[in-house]
């Protein structure tokens, strides 16, 4: 009995030994990676005792020239410098010059030709849109020049004296440019032309000088815009006054100060209306907004708003448009949830935007913190999609008979909340968008996720789902970059910059911390930074300190790395204790032998073919041996057996009545990527159990493990992540005993060929 229970122990402490000499790099703490902690960062995650951040302030006067789509506009910025620098100068980012004919951005942009072309392709080539900031005037407050110098899409005002720490200055831009048409030319904002009606839709962002962020970090971050890399910006307070065609109806972020002076008495009662309800209200119908794009006004009105506290502006001005909104309660405090959308975007998005902004809010504000605007618009535009403070653009645009494919529905539903979502990240909690893609985008694809499961069960989400990141995570290394690239840099941007992280966040939450964990963290973070200017490291270092998990493995695998995860179950061998007791175990070794012998396919056939064998046909070959029965249990070993049991202390019979099983099973990591261990065992008898093992256990030995799992039942069959929890790439390793699954070409072929018709006109068709 000792003898049998000291192997056993042995087999695994051997193989521990073996596997404790590997390389634990992949555990290695995150030191070298992090930026030092300091008085203004903390190595919580907080933001320091001395943390600061800028403040710049901006009135502006807008003309938009409905004719000529341009934008004619004039500016008074107040930049308040908190730090404790003395500043000698001041970038603002000129992000429309991204489109000026010399601009960075077409230089960089690789191009081919081809042997046939269209007439698009080729003007892609060259193009000749004059586009880019017409600068006018840059003086200070009493109308003198300021010297400045452009560079690209960034300009450097070389003030007259140095900006002592703790003081103020203020300066005036006046300039103009010429709108882009978005549809055929691209871009994040722009306008839509309608010939049916001759009609404009303009969907405005970019389209004054802002300040660029001056930080401890960074410094100035006046990296160049080329088109990707998003936008980092101080907060400040606004005051933009829109003048537009009178029978234009405007959105915007802020609140509108002016509603006498532009909204009509019909109109205002509808708002009022509103504002007192749960439910949508339409402030401008659709026939009215029809009625309107049969003229085209002469004269102009200026509508006024006011934001405060905000990173940026953004607008949306046309005629076309219809307006509905509700109110949506914080405690004492109503949020107005409001959509505006030409004709072009019913019955959709009269049905379902402004509803879902108001999810969306309510949602986000769960996991992280009550929404702090009074404001939170959709526009409805014919893009994918694009944020601003209190106000966002998106697609998501139903057939001209009105209908509208599942595709169409879901998609235009979570763009709305990827949108909206973005509210919270990056326009309050203000990651650096020109440096790092994943910290708004990532963060932002992971709750809109969680918000579109809140919307319906079973919501068809794209990214966050760990099975949906397979087919990425398994590809061409040399077609990747790790999560913690320059968004300018990064490769596959969608799967990189969405949809990898949102799934890590995703598999933290889940598998790894929990959720009770996991969202305590989240909001700590969340609350940590909102309206502050939080790093990587202050994400990392928040989600640990908050939870008390060591989480730099993780970090080190899924975000400074392209590794995938691939662990594989590569033997189960099934150990039970000998007892020793000769009914049950006496020449076991013996039974098998003879079982194994009548499954030989030599003696299946000479049972069939020989009739007789020599001792058959002459029975005095036989002797003692022929007559034993191997199985039989006589006096003696019964006697044995009984001096076995008395020799055993009272815990060795113990264990040897309990009659468990051992089963070791050997893994293999092949991805590289170390994760936790996941297992289903199912018992002889029907029943299940899951097992969770932490990461850690690849601390020693980040490539091969052995484990030992006891249990009172024999099992049956094991799976390794049942769940598909894992982004496992490869689950045919991940079964006992061993199957195959059927491969997504396989999947792919049984798949019934898509009809040109979506299923709400094959309904009207029958």
């Amino acid at each position: 009995m000792k003898k049998e229970l000291f192997f056993i122990a042995l087999t695994v402490l051997i193989g521990a030994n073996l596997f404790a000499q590997k390389n634990p790099s992949k555990f290695h703490q995150l030191k070298e990676e992090f930026a030092t902690p300091n008085v203004f960062r903390t190595a919580s995650g907080a933001p320091g005792h001395e943390y600061w951040q800028q403040k710049a302030d901006y009135v502006i006067s807008i003309r938009l020239d409905d004719e000529n789509q341009r934008i004619y506009g004039e500016e008074t910025i107040t930049y308040i410098n908190q730090s404790p620098d003395e500043l000698t100068y001041l970038w603002l980012q000129l992000d429309q010059n991204m489109r000026a004919k010399n601009s960075d951005r077409y230089k960089i942009t690789t191009s081919e030709m081809r042997d046939q072309m269209s007439l698009a392709a080729l003007e892609r080539l060259e193009p000749d849109f004059d586009g880019g900031f017409k600068l006018e005037q840059i003086t200070d407050t009493k109308g003198l020049p300021l010297k400045y110098t452009v560079n690209g899409t960034m300009m450097r005002i070389d003030l007259p004296k140095p900006l002592k720490a703790k003081s103020t200055t203020s300066f005036k831009v006046k300039w103009w440019y010429n709108i882009n048409d978005y549809i055929n030319m691209g871009g994040r904002s722009g306008y839509e032309y309608f010939p049916e009606d001759d009609n404009y839709l303009y969907i405005i962002a970019q389209f004054y000088p802002r300040m660029a962020v001056y930080n401890e970090v960074e410094g100035w971050q006046n990296k160049q815009f080329l088109g990707r890399g998003e936008f980092t910006l101080a907060f400040g307070d606004y005051k933009v006054s829109i003048t537009v065609p009178s029978d234009h109806i405007v959105g915007a972020t802020g609140v509108l100060q002016n509603q006498n002076e532009v909204l009509s008495a019909t109109q205002r009662a509808r708002f009022k209306k509103a504002e007192n309800s749960d439910t949508p209200i339409v402030i401008v119908n659709q026939d009215e907004a029809v009625e309107a794009e049969k003229h085209r006004a002469k004269s102009e009105k200026t509508w006024v708003f006011n934001a405060e506290n905000v990173r940026d502006f953004a607008f949306a001005t046309s005629r076309k448009f219809i307006w509905d909104a509700e109110a949506v309660k914080f405690g004492n405090r109503k949020v107005m949830a409001m959509s505006f959308y030409p004709k072009e975007g019913n019955p959709l998005w009269g049905k379902y935007s402004t509803k879902v902004v108001a999810h969306t809010i309510r949602t986000y504000s769960k996991h992280t913190f009550d929404f702090p605007y009074p404001t939170a618009i959709a526009v409805h535009s014919n893009r994918q999609g694009m944020e601003y403070p209190m106000i966002c653009f998106n697609g998501g645009r139903p057939e001209k008979d009105g209908t509208y494919s599942e595709r169409t529905k879901y998609g235009m539903i979570g763009v709305i909340i990827h949108e909206v979502g973005h509210n919270f990240f990056p326009m309050i909690v203000n990651s650096d968008e020109r440096q790092w893609t994943w910290m708004d985008e990532g963060l932002n694809t992971f709750l809109q996720y969680l918000t579109e499961q809140e919307w319906e069960r079973g919501f068809p989400s794209r990214n966050g789902v760990a099975y949906k990141i397979v087919d990425y995570m398994k590809g061409d290394k040399k077609n990747m970059s790790p999560i913690m690239t320059n968004s300018e840099s990064i490769l596959q941007f969608h799967a990189n910059a969405y949809s990898k992280p949102s799934t890590a966040l995703n598999i933290l939450r889940e598998t790894v911390m929990g959720r009770e964990l996991f969202d305590f963290a989240f909001k700590t973070y969340a609350q940590r930074w909102m309206f502050k200017h939080p790093t990587p490291e202050d994400f990392f270092r928040t989600m640990e300190d908050a939870s008390a998990v060591d989480l730099d493995w993780f970090w080190r695998g899924w975000f400074y790395s392209t590794d995938h995860v691939d662990i594989a179950m590569d033997k189960v061998s099934w150990f039970r204790l000998n007892t020793k007791n000769p009914v049950t175990e006496f020449r076991v070794d013996t039974k098998e032998k003879n079982e194994n012998r009548d499954k030989y396919i030599a003696n299946i056939r000479n049972k069939e073919q020989l009739v007789q064998v020599q001792t058959e046909r002459d029975t005095s070959n036989l002797d003692f041996y022929n007559r034993y029965n191997p199985f039989k249990v006589g006096m003696a070993e019964k006697e044995d057996y009984k001096n076995y049991i008395a020799s055993l202390s009272a815990e060795e019979k113990a264990i040897l009545d309990s009659g468990k099983n051992y089963y070791q099973i050997d893994f293999s990591n092949l991805g590289g990527l170390v994760m936790p261990i996941i297992l289903e065992f199912t018992y002889l008898d029907g029943s299940q159990e899951i097992i969770r093992i932490p990461a850690e256990i690849w601390k020693q030995n980040s490539e091969q493990v052995s484990k030992v799992f006891i249990t009172q039942k024999e099992i049956q069959q094991i799976i390794l992540d049942p769940h598909l929890e894992t982004a496992d790439v490869d689950r045919n390793n991940n079964y006992w005993p061993e199957r195959k699954e059927p491969t997504r070409f396989e999947l792919f072929k049984a798949k019934e060929r898509r009809s040109e018709l979506n299923l709400m006109q094959k309904a009207k068709a029958k």
